[in-house]
């Protein structure tokens, strides 16, 4: 079972092993993240333990087996896991993972190996990157073994939090000027991603009315699996239990939506409960990835679109806030967003209520009952105050995010990426770098084809000539920007490991086939400086990584996309322009490390090979096909 629920009866995974044996299975294989905690003598004869890294390889053999086999494998709910660590119940691990993002080469097998929405999007001026949601991080540390250099384990210290300045002072906030009748029942829609306390918003108005002496009804949708799946409250608030007969809020009759994501406000589930003239909306404006984006490195949120859903279902005051960004900067929680957008629903009048009662509610819940209710406080003043909560944000420790490659301009990427190869290798390179890119600039520009074929050239031409080798990834562990990433999420007495496989120091296969990753301490922080600054031998017949089946073809990438450039002007035309922009552009397909690259490059190989074609003989447009 998942999501916390419990089975009838007693039945651990040792009894299970023996019921199977009884029933006549002779090929039982138990999968453990923990194997070693089930001796001989607690398990069934013959049953075979394996870890449960191993368990592609347990299905393959179960599958060659000529007979009935079983696999019981063993693993905890990890959403489950964290609520017990909460409460208390459950040991939490002080581990925590770090992913450097200048290493990171927003590949997605760390998604891909974890099947995890804590590892989020991170949009920089060199594309989508990868980062560790910290507050939803269920510690599986499953992301690890994805094939990247970029993921570092923190051990010990705790994450860094930034107190709100002045917090007391924000108790004497205004009370609402007015709340909802309760002459007929009030009925709110809360809406989230599961496993991030939604459906603790749905317990707290009920407890909240509750402590009242009002009736209330609550109805949670989730399934199953609920972490990263869409979850639905229906409660219904009202002065007396017979005003509420039914604890499903009917189609077009919510008062409120509170929703944590766009995503599951915009569902089908959700929207049809609302009513344009009668909901307001009080909507969480961060982006949550959701399963799609495991499935799809490059998924499109389209947070637009689904914002013009929304304006078109709701009330026209209804409000579009971003609660995630405070609750992270000023409670270091994003679990906080919830309790926020309750706040600030509260001081916007919108709940039947009173204050007192939903921090009652708070304190009987019994879990993080100082942030949940700093939350609260936070949320009523965000709406009464937007100005002060912002200034509460700014300070010395400030983190400003990095800008976006779609929100940079061709000249701001050109700048940029000088001064990046500069960093990498030296002038010359950067030199080398801006010819190539004027070159195909003023074609573009005498062709009057616009700027799409230059920044497809700016950006991926720098992505091939800055490489990721060794000198590369050492650079980018010393050249401070790492330090300070520690710096501004841990504090306290911590230590680190760098997750590697080196090719040059062997190690063995893991359950895959891939390079088995080892971890090594901060030790290798002296070695990487070292080895940074033998950059200057990259590419001269001293370069001992260069030698690298993997190094060689990443010089056969650039010695051919120089080709490829050439080839575009000399046939670039107005029927092929687009085709030469794809193929151009192919190399931001080729991402990530060993395997994982190598992969990469074998799969856009067979799009180039379609789109070489279609460059020297450009199919026929659309306008012509209709012509026709």
């Amino acid at each position: 079972m998942t999501g916390g629920q419990r089975h009838d009866g007693d039945l651990s995974p040792q009894q299970i092993t023996f019921q199977l044996h009884a029933e006549g299975i002779r090929e039982i294989y138990l999968v453990s993240e923990n194997p070693d905690s089930y001796p001989a003598d607690t398990i069934a004869p013959g049953v075979k333990l394996y870890h449960r890294d191993e368990l592609e390889n347990v299905m393959k053999m179960c599958r060659e087996y000529k007979g009935t086999s079983a696999i019981v494998f063993v693993q905890t709910c990890a959403a489950e896991k964290r609520r017990r660590r909460k409460r208390g119940l459950m040991e939490d691990p002080q581990r925590r993972v770090l992913i450097n993002p200048a290493v990171c080469e927003g590949c997605g097998d760390c998604s891909v190996q974890s099947n995890c929405i804590s590892v989020e999007p991170l949009e920089t001026e060199l594309g989508r990157k990868r980062t560790i949601n910290q507050s939803t991080c269920n510690k599986d540390y499953s992301c690890v073994k994805g094939f990247c250099p970029s993921f570092v384990t923190v051990d010990g210290g705790k994450l860094r939090r930034r107190a709100p300045p002045e917090l007391g002072s924000i108790d004497n906030l205004p009370e609402p000027a007015s709340k909802p009748a309760l002459d007929r029942p009030y009925n709110v829609a809360v809406g989230g991603v599961g496993g991030t306390g939604v459906l603790t918003i749905g317990a707290l108005l009920g407890m909240a009315a509750h402590i009242e002496g009002k009736a209330s009804m609550i109805l949670d949708m989730s399934g199953l699996a609920q972490k990263g799946g869409a979850v639905l409250s229906h409660v219904r608030l009202s002065e007396h239990t017979a005003d509420v007969t039914c604890s499903r809020i009917v189609t077009g009759t919510a008062d409120l939506v509170l929703a944590a994501d766009e995503v599951v406000a915009a569902s089908k589930d959700t929207i049809t409960l609302c009513d344009a003239s009668r909901t307001v909306g009080i909507i969480n404006s961060h982006v949550i990835p959701t399963a799609d984006f495991i499935l799809n490195r490059d998924f499109n949120f389209q947070s637009r679109k689904v914002n013009s859903v929304l304006e078109t279902e709701l009330r026209k005051d209804s409000a579009f806030f971003d609660f995630t960004k405070p609750a992270e900067a000023l409670l270091g929680d994003s679990i906080a967003t919830n309790i926020m957008m309750l706040g600030f629903a509260y001081q916007r009048g919108l709940l039947p209520l009173s204050a007192e009662a939903i921090l009652q509610a708070i304190e009987v819940n019994g879990v993080s009952i100082k942030m949940n209710t700093q939350a609260f406080q936070l949320g009523r003043l965000a709406a009464a105050d937007p100005a002060r909560l912002s200034g509460m944000m700014k300070g010395d420790d400030e983190i400003a995010p990095p800008k976006s490659l779609d929100a940079t301009s061709l000249d701001e990427i050109i700048t940029h990426r000088m001064a990046f190869l500069t960093d990498y290798q030296n002038a010359r390179l950067a030199r080398r770098y801006r010819k190539l890119v004027d070159q195909v600039r003023d074609a573009a520009a005498k062709g009057g084809y616009g700027e799409a074929l230059p920044r497809a050239v700016a950006i991926n031409y720098a992505k091939l000539l800055a490489y990721k080798d060794e000198y590369e990834v050492a650079r980018l562990f010393t050249d401070g920007r790492f330090e300070k990433q520690l710096r501004d999420q841990f504090e306290g007495e911590f230590k680190f490991n760098f997750n590697l496989a080196p090719p040059i120091l062997g190690g063995g296969l893991d359950a895959q086939g891939r390079p088995k990753k080892r971890a090594f301490g901060s030790w290798m922080m002296s070695a990487f400086r070292v080895l940074a600054r033998f950059r200057f031998l990259r590419g001269t017949p001293l370069d001992i990584f260069g030698y690298n089946a993997d190094r060689k073809l990443e010089r056969d990438l650039i010695a051919g996309y120089e080709k490829d450039v050439a080839t575009v002007l000399n046939l670039l035309s107005p029927l092929n322009h687009d085709v030469a922009v794809e193929l151009l552009a192919l190399p931001d397909r080729i991402r990530g490390y060993g395997p994982v690259k190598d992969k990469a490059i074998k799969e856009a190989k067979v799009r180039y090979a379609q789109l070489a074609a279609d460059l020297a003989n450009p199919p026929p447009a659309p306008r012509q096909m209709a012509a026709e």
